[in-house]
Parts: C-alpha cells; structure tokens; sequence
C-alpha cells in the first residue's frame, strides 16, 4: 500500500521535473547571450556606418532638396485625365503582361525548384540549378528586357519573356526553400513503405508547400505588374514608356493621371491576393 502511495507521488514530481527541464532547453535556445548581443549590435552599426558613407548618405542634402521634390509635387496637381482612355489601354497591357509574365515563371521556377531543392534533387542537379538561378538573379530584369527587345523588337513581348527569365531566378530560390521546410514525416513514412521519389513529391512535399507556392506566387505576380512599368521604360511593353514620355515633355499632369491609376491598379491586385491568402491558409 505504502509503496503504491509512493509511486502516486514520484509521477507528479517527475512530470514536473520534466516540464522544468524542458522549460530550461528551450530558455537556453532562444536566449542569445549579452555578450553575443552586444557584439552583434556593434558589428551592425559599424557596418550602417561603413556603408552609409560609401554610399554618400546624407540627411542634411535630402532637407536641402526637399523644396525641389515639393515643386515636382506640386507640379503634378491637379491630375489631367484627358487621355484615359490612351494610357488606360496600356495599363490593361501591363496588367496582361503580369498576368502572363507570372504564369510562364511561375511554371518555369517550380521545375528549377525541384531541382534546386535538396530533399529531392541529386546533389549534381542541386548544385547545378542553385548556380543557374544565382546567375539568373545576379542580374538585373532590365538587362533580359534590352536583350529581348534587340531579339524579337519592341513591345510587350520581349517584357514578358524579361519577367519570365527574371522570375526563375527569384522565385525559384523561394520554391525550393518552401520544400525544404517541409515536415519530414510524411516524407520517412512514403520511404519506409518503398514509394517513389516521384510519390513522395506528389503525394508528401508538394500537398505540405502548396499553400507557400500559391502565397509567393501571388507575391510574384504583385512584383510584375510593377516590374512591368518599370520594363516599359526601355520599350518593352506597358505603360512605363509612356511615364518617361510624360516626364521628358513635362507633362506632370498626365504623369500624375498615370501614377493614381497604377496606385489603384496594385492596391486592387494586393487585395484580392490578400483574400485568396486568407482561403488558403
């Protein structure tokens, strides 16, 4: 009896036991040391400075040029929306150039992930697709938008193919890194019972990343309809070349048409993707 009653009595003390040590495990991996912290915190300003003179920062000349931003400003008001209907026609291309520009990259990352993802390529192929899509990223989308106008003309054409090879590189790296992440135990489980790599992709990796997919997907397309303007800047479709013609005739008041109509443009893109993160997750 006595030793039933001692038994009743260890249990709560080592499940506390237990708790107080798993307390302690996880203090101790989230806890950085302030010594750790303060180098850290030193290091980083050290670095802010370094960089911040390298790259001429300076708040007094952005003070002292703030007269000349609020003339450029001014000069926008009242907005002349006289040729909508114009400029409006290449808002609907831009639009349908992101909207094709993400399709086409978006397939395109999600075949380079598979192959950039550790947890499912051969290390040759990891090694191999991480260094294309390094080399992809490393430049900028302006220099694939003045290649592709000089190989198929100007237009919205050679935009599109620029956001495409421009989002391999990018999101590419993303995709891979949203399977990596993935909980594993699905993934041991399929490989105990013999299934294939392409099962365990199919039915393991791809069902746990999607929602991941989907959310940067929608980042990415966000991304191109303001790529797309910039793209247009050197002839490559959209509405970007007519903001520099706007600005090189000093018509601020067409510019600032343009620009709410932009605004408005990716304010109703971000909502609607916000909602359809919202149905995913």
């Amino acid at each position: 009896m006595s030793a039933t009653i001692e038994k009743t009595t260890e249990q709560p003390s080592s499940e506390q036991e237990l708790k107080h040590r798993e307390r302690e495990r996880l203090e101790k991996a989230f806890t950085v040391p302030r010594a750790r912290f303060m180098v850290g915190a030193v290091v980083a300003i050290a670095l802010f400075i370094w960089s911040a003179n390298g790259a001429q920062f300076d708040f007094l000349k952005l003070g002292e040029g703030a007269v000349n931003m609020a003339d450029f400003i001014s000069r926008m008001f009242p907005p002349d929306f006289s040729e909508f209907p114009e400029f409006s026609l290449l808002l609907i291309e831009t639009l349908q150039m992101a909207i094709v520009g993400t399709a086409l990259g978006a397939g395109l990352s999600l075949l380079m992930a598979f192959g950039a993802a550790s947890n499912i390529a051969p290390t040759w192929l990891y090694y191999a697709c991480r260094w294309t899509m390094n080399v992809i990223r490393s430049l900028p989308d302006l220099v694939f938008a003045l290649m592709f106008v000089s190989a198929v003309g100007l237009g919205p054409f050679a935009g599109i193919l620029a956001m495409t090879v421009g989002s391999i590189g990018s999101i590419g790296k993303v995709f891979a890194e949203a399977m990596e992440a993935v909980d594993r135990g699905p993934i041991v489980a399929m490989e105990s019972v013999g299934a294939s790599k392409r099962q365990i992709v199919q039915y393991a990796i791809l069902p746990q990343a999607m929602p991941m997919l989907t959310s940067y997907t929608l980042l990415l397309f966000e991304g191109n309809v303001r790529g797309a303007t910039i793209l247009g800047l050197v002839g490559a479709g959209g509405i970007g070349l007519e903001l520099t013609t706007a600005m090189n005739r000093y018509e601020y008041e067409h510019l600032a048409a343009m620009v709410i109509c932009i605004i408005l443009l990716v304010t109703v893109i971000d909502q609607v993707s916000a909602i359809i993160r919202r149905k995913i997750t």
